[in-house]
């Protein structure tokens, strides 16, 4: 079995800008998702078997025919579990076509035998697991902190295989499909 998920790769620059902004706001003390595994998922697909792959592969070559996505990091908000925050997440405004690809992937892989997704895609990069409380001055730190959005264009969506070890996940892209350019 392989574990896979789709994700809007996010440019390493925005990737630095949000973890200055992360550490002015809570310093570097936490253990923080780290830089490289920063991306926005757009379909995680699990365990499937490794045979499979190759139809995976091929089934989302539609992705190529999308244009380049306009991209903004606009605030910080918390999940919650047991009314408890869980995690930390950076929120997106983005072009809406997003969601009409989002929508098309869940097709493209249930044809494959891949469960279709029941929640609705909310476009957010993880930030933070929280395991332990953290206190309420932590939530309101972030809940009431603004910022200048951080503007960018994602170019790549990847398929990516996740392996899961005592340490943590570490990820692998298997397929990189490169979006079209916008038209000037």
């Amino acid at each position: 079995m392989i574990r896979l998920f789709v994700a809007l790769n996010i440019p390493e620059s925005v990737k630095v800008k949000l973890t200055d902004l992360r550490d002015s706001v809570a310093g570097s003390n936490y253990r923080w998702e780290p830089k490289e595994k920063m991306h926005l998922t757009l379909k995680f697909i699990g365990d499937v078997p490794e045979e499979n792959l190759n139809q995976i592969i091929t089934g989302l070559e539609f992705i190529k025919n999308y244009s380049t996505f306009n991209c903004a990091i606009i605030n910080f908000g918390f999940f919650y579990r047991d009314k408890k925050p869980s995690i930390l997440w950076a929120g997106f405004e983005i072009d809406k076509t997003i969601f009409d690809l989002v929508d098309k992937m869940e097709l493209v892989l249930e044809k494959l035998s891949i469960k279709k997704e029941k929640r609705k895609f909310s476009p957010h990069l993880t930030m933070l697991r929280i395991k332990n409380d953290i206190g309420i001055n932590f939530v309101n730190k972030f809940k009431n902190f603004t910022f200048e959005p951080i503007v960018f264009t994602a170019s790549t969506i990847s398929l990516y295989k996740s392996e899961l070890n005592p340490n943590g996940s570490k990820y692998f892209e298997i397929k990189n499909y490169k979006l079209k350019e916008l038209e000037k």
